[in-house]
């Protein structure tokens, strides 16, 4: 491509979900763009189990899409199984889950960024951030990004950095009594970065996570084991896919016993983490089998998941059985699981611990505020999960490439860092938005996941809306394409026209005849009996042909819109009150200590956060309301 390594506006450290998201993102915005990993080998591995999406993580999935990334597209092109979950339930909680073919989603990943332009992989480990005043210890920014320094002495220069280490910044794998330096069990970890970090005056923390062991399938004895099939009409992730043709496995549930569990408390005092070795917090939602017998010593049995990788492996991942007890003994307890008892176990389970910056010291843009020009994403802040892992790098890459553009265009402060515009998703608007507020506002002590109850606004935060909500986004900032705002506009258009014939057409007695659930809706419009959650779709669809010329996406939607109008049109107003707040920006160097009245931990916390606007210094926790309103009169 004829790059210099001094030409780049933008470096992204890590080949990961998050790497993968900052860099594309980065060079669809036209800036010079240079990923640097320790292995090319190893982009876009799904280190842990074989699937994208699941309970709001389908829905940051969808917003990913919507915003231009690439997470959605990959996952359509390997999927293997597509479940929407919760469909007993209200849309607000429904997402889409699908098992992927790890390794050519990993393939397909690492070749879609060799082919996007602007872009160029490196193949080296970076040791060290070179920032202008770096040892100005004490103060808030204490230098601006000028280059990375990696382990073979090169320096790189770059206008702006995302740093997207994952589990390998300073990472150890324990098995049992076993541990080694490294990020992924048999890759090495990046070693030198997290102590440079810290002595630049970073707050640097622990986390601990592990994965379970894998097992060959004609070991497997499936005839003991309950037959878990996909959904029958697999539907892409992405916005700019009408279907998704892939072939369809299955997945297979199994549970654990009083057999299992005796002997892992019989050898728990073997488990580094129970030993003491690990010191790192390890994630509540998704605990090791060790955690589990341990933590719910009432429980007779676990359930236990079983998952293929691909379709051209043989190998399956044991869901539920993540260990990182000696070899031996997951190999003993593996056998006493019904369709386990002759199990070939080709990989282990491990835990591996690792450096994580404290997400406080970022600003909403996931830029952090002693370094200017300095990003971070993933498992870095403390998240767990490919899907946060990839929200949050779309999101830094973004501002990356908004930092850069205006350092290369001359807009800068008196210290050269670049001023610009900054991308930042409100909380009602995505749920890649309450992922990085939660992260900046309130920091993580342990791996972070994302939940649709962390999410206040999530009626209006449904999977079918992520393009409504952040497609014209992405699209002023130069990342998202035209033909996606003409997508848009058009499903727009398709679903304003079928409500308005739903509102048009009345009820007959004809037709509550046909069908049973329109009996008590005669007179009213199609579009009032479908308030009732008792009338189906299909009924109101079938009272008309022209009902059935629109495709399945637009009805749903159309459909959703009309029930739940009212609960939306509520959320709405409380959304417009949010705004309110949000939208008093607190400005940069604001002085606390001048707001007569506020408590002293009030003012030490507001100086830690460095809130941006009034809403997000709303939600500090601590924070009284008192403290907010004077504030709010003194910004005033």
């Amino acid at each position: 491509m004829g790059f210099r390594f001094s030409d780049y506006d933008v470096i992204v450290i890590g080949g990961g979900h998050a790497g993968i998201e900052a860099a594309l993102a980065s060079a669809r915005m036209d800036m010079q763009t240079l990923l640097i990993t320790q292995s090319l080998d190893t982009i876009g591995r799904l280190s842990c189990n074989p699937s994208i999406g699941g309970i709001s993580k389908g829905n940051i999935v969808r917003e990913i899409d919507a915003l231009g990334g690439e997470m959605g597209r990959l996952a359509d092109a390997t999927m293997i199984q597509y479940r929407l979950l919760n469909q007993s339930k209200g849309p607000a909680v429904q997402a889409p889950r699908i098992q992927a073919d790890k390794y050519k989603y990993a393939q397909l990943a690492k070749q879609t960024l060799e082919l996007e332009k602007n872009l160029h992989l490196y193949q080296d480990t970076v040791v060290d951030i070179i920032a202008t005043n770096r040892q100005a210890g004490g103060h808030i920014h204490s230098g601006v990004i000028q280059a990375v320094l990696t382990s073979r002495g090169r320096e790189i220069s770059a206008k702006a950095i995302v740093l997207t280490t994952g589990t390998f910044m300073e990472g150890r794998v324990f098995i049992g009594e076993y541990e080694a330096s490294s990020g992924r069990l048999g890759e090495p970890a990046a070693n030198g970065l997290g102590p440079a970090l810290g002595s630049a005056g970073f707050t640097i923390g622990r986390l601990k996570t592990g994965t379970p062991p894998r097992v060959l399938r004609q070991s497997i004895d499936f005839s003991v084991l309950e037959e878990q099939q996909g959904d029958a009409e697999m539907r892409p992730f992405s916005f700019s896919a009408s279907a998704a043709d892939r072939p369809a496995v299955s997945c297979y549930l199994t549970y654990t016993n009083e057999k299992t569990h005796a002997i892992i408390r019989d050898n728990i005092h073997r488990s580094p983490l129970y030993a003491g070795r690990i010191q790192g917090v390890g994630p509540r939602y998704c605990p090791s089998i060790e955690d589990k017998v341990v933590r719910f010593s009432e429980r007779e049995r676990h359930q236990i998941f079983l998952e293929p990788e691909g379709i051209d492996t043989e190998e399956f991942y044991v869901n539920g059985l993540s260990s990182s007890l000696p070899e031996e003994i997951q190999d003993e307890y593996m056998r006493t699981v019904p369709g386990l008892e002759n199990a070939v176990i080709t990989r282990p389970g491990y835990a591996v611990e690792y450096d994580y910056l404290d997400p406080t010291q970022l600003s909403p843009t996931l830029e952090t505020k002693r370094i200017r020009g300095l990003f971070t994403a993933g498992q870095t802040n403390g998240t767990s999960g490919y899907e946060e892992a990839g929200g949050q790098g779309l999101v830094a890459g973004i501002n990356a490439a908004l930092y850069a553009r205006a350092v290369r265009d001359g807009k800068t402060d008196a210290s050269g860092a670049g001023i610009y515009e900054p991308f930042v998703l409100g909380r009602s608007e995505a749920y890649i938005g309450v992922l990085i507020d939660d992260l900046v506002t309130l920091g993580t002590k342990e791996p972070y996941r994302m939940f649709t109850a962390r999410a206040e606004y999530r009626l209006r935060l449904r999977h079918d809306t992520a393009d409504e909500r952040l497609t014209e986004k992405a699209w002023k900032v130069g990342l998202q394409r035209d033909e996606a705002v003409a997508r848009l506009t058009e499903k727009l258009a398709a679903r304003s026209e079928l409500t308005s014939l739903w509102k048009a057409q009345k009820v007959t007695t004809e037709n509550a005849a046909a069908y049973s659930s329109l009996e008590k809706h005669v007179g009213k419009s199609c579009a009032d009996a479908l308030r009732d959650p008792h009338v189906p779709l299909e009924d109101i669809l079938a009272l008309n042909e022209s009902f059935r010329s629109y495709s399945p996406g637009v009805a749903t939607a159309a459909e959703l819109e009309i029930r739940y109008e009212h609960y939306i049109e509520a959320q709405d107003r409380r959304i417009d009150r949010l705004k309110k707040m949000e939208g008093t920006k607190i400005p940069s160097g604001f002085d606390y200590d001048a707001v007569s009245g506020l408590s002293m931990e009030s003012k030490t916390k507001l100086k830690q956060i460095l809130p941006a606007t009034l809403g997000q210094a709303s939600r500090i926790s601590g924070l009284r309301t008192s403290d907010i309103m004077l504030l709010m009169i003194y910004l005033r």
